[in-house]
């Protein structure tokens, strides 16, 4: 029989109960932080719960919420399960045509509107017969107001009737590949990652919480959401990406995730006030070394950080040696959206830099023929909502296949070579894994993004934009480095994956320009897409290093 856990409404209830005057929520707004214990959060997710059950939604019913990262998008989440509805997360930053082909395709029958950078032109994707409530702080007029609702409505009483099998969340994947798809999850896979995650660590006690990556996204509401109502913590929001670093510093969190990307630009920050020949010369001396080193600790807000992890997509190695010098040892996490972020980790004081570490307990692991990452564990999604045969295509005779081929040690430690359908074939009919190349690729410091190409091609190309500091240089200098980097990567390859052309593209990949997904992956089918016709010229011309 399987074994059955709390869901998130049942522990949240728990610490509203014991902890009542402890602070569960904190937000900067116009530089204030507004402040929220237990108690008083509890007062308005139950009066919001039980409005939500008044208003005509029936049991099961879709909710979605539209905001970036704050106090009101933690109590909502809870309300909505504790009303007995499904909650739809959409991401922020996506487009009005993509919030209305989620909201059709997962039948919503209310949202929740908050913070946004441009709701007006948001908005409009959303359906005028759909429910509109809007955040405090946040106003979006035509909306109900959250406040005047938790004032009229009676708070629900009692403890939670939600069951561990019903059905909690559709979470949309931001679709590196193809169209999002609606992952289901019931609270039983919810509750039983988050009980493996801890069953990996150290105990969690009085952590402190820091939420700034999409809460949308499965690995901020495993590890920010879950972590911080499973065990009774605080989370402190971020106000906007200008505040990002004082923030930051303001919280000092004791765990703490950043995508690879964000590793990178704070690498770039740091270099930016203290070059590396510097940096490196103070690092030897000891006692400076350690001064240095809790020095930039706390500048970057990590001083009292226990946790400090990467997920999201693969981070450098290179980068978390850097790191390590620092004193900053991150902890590589892997994990999907269809397993609730519950795959492999690397455990506080057994990291192996370059792989993303050991499975968690409860996660069976087996690789397939062509070396594919297979799971199993309760954490595996019910499925894709309304995509039976998506579904069944994602399930080898019941384990779930991750799309990552790679291999596994004699320590369990699993290591990612690549996507398996990021591979493509050159014109030879030989394969070519881009995920291992540009691994080597962005070790270099004038590289800040790098996509190797090049299906049906003689030779792969490899397209990358320019690091902060490589773009005060003179453009000589900068292909003679590129150059000598294109050189020894080239004698490290096989002949068949050797780089033909290394082509600098000028304008960064973003979110904004459609090239980066929410979580700061790139997305491939769009590369090829803006680049496709461009290859064969590419390809031909004289010179090894070319601008575009």
């Amino acid at each position: 029989m399987t074994k059955q856990y709390p869901t998130i409404v049942d522990q949240f209830i728990k610490f509203e109960t014991e902890k009542p005057n402890q602070l569960f929520l904190s937000e900067p707004v116009n530089g204030i932080y507004r402040e929220f214990t237990w108690k008083q959060a509890g007062k308005e997710i139950r009066s919001i719960a039980s409005y939500l059950q008044n208003c005509g939604l029936n049991k099961g019913d879709k909710v979605a919420i539209l905001s970036k990262n704050c106090a009101h998008w933690m109590m909502t989440d809870i309300a909505i399960g504790m009303a007995g509805l499904v909650s739809v997360p959409l991401y922020p930053n996506i487009t009005a045509t993509g919030i209305n082909e989620i909201l059709l395709h997962s039948e919503a029958k209310a949202i929740f509107v908050g913070k946004l950078d441009n709701p007006l032109e948001l908005r409009k994707g959303i359906p005028d017969e759909l429910l509109q409530i809007s955040f405090p702080f946040y106003f979006n007029e035509g909306c109900l107001n959250w406040d005047d609702l938790v004032i009229n409505n009676q708070p629900l009483a009692g403890n939670s009737f939600v069951k561990p099998q019903d059905l909690y969340c559709i979470m949309y994947t931001s679709g590196t590949t193809g169209n999002p798809k609606g992952v289901m999850h019931n609270f039983h896979a919810l509750s039983y990652a988050i009980y493996s995650f801890l069953e990996s660590n150290p105990p969690f006690v009085n952590e402190i919480f820091f939420s700034y990556l999409p809460l949308c996204h499965i690995a901020e509401k495993m590890l920010v959401l879950n972590g911080t109502v499973f065990t009774g913590a605080t989370a402190y929001f971020v106000e906007s990406q200008e505040t990002f670093a004082k923030n930051l510093q303001h919280t000092q969190p004791t765990v703490f995730l950043a995508v690879p990307r964000i590793w990178e630009k704070t690498k770039e920050e740091i270099l930016k006030k203290m070059p590396q020949e510097k940096l490196n010369k103070l690092l030897k001396i000891p006692i400076v070394s350690g001064i240095i080193k809790k020095a930039i600790q706390k500048k970057l807000g990590l001083s009292r950080a226990k946790y400090i992890y990467s997920g999201a997509s693969p981070i450098n190695i290179a980068l978390l040696n850097w790191f390590a010098k620092l004193g900053i040892i991150i902890q590589e996490a892997y994990g999907m959206t269809e397993n609730c972020a519950l795959s492999h980790v690397n455990r506080k004081g057994l990291t192996k830099f370059g792989t993303v570490g050991q499975s968690y307990p409860g996660v069976s692991v087996k690789l397939s023929a062509e070396n594919e990452l297979l799971v199993k564990s309760d954490a595996s999604m019910l499925g894709y909502f309304k995509e039976p045969e998506l579904t069944a295509e994602m399930f080898e005779d019941g384990w779930l296949k991750t799309g990552d081929e790679g291999f596994i040690d004699a320590e369990g430690y699993f290591t990612i070579t690549g996507r398996i359908k990021d591979q493509f074939k050159t014109s030879k009919g030989k394969y070519v894994i881009p995920a291992a190349i540009e691994s080597k690729v962005l070790a270099h410091p004038y590289v800040s993004q790098a996509c190797i190409v090049g299906s049906g091609m003689p030779a792969p190309l490899l397209l990358c934009t320019l690091s902060e500091k490589a773009q005060v240089e003179e453009q000589k200098s900068i292909i003679d480095h590129l150059a000598e980097l294109l050189n020894t990567i080239n004698h490290q390859l096989e002949h068949h994956e050797k780089i033909a052309k290394l082509i600098v593209v000028k304008e960064e990949w973003t979110i904004e320009n459609g090239i980066l997904t929410p979580t700061l992956k790139i997305k491939r089918k769009i590369i090829e897409q803006l680049f496709q016709p461009y290859y064969e010229t590419w390809f031909n011309l004289t010179t090894a290093i070319s601008f575009v």
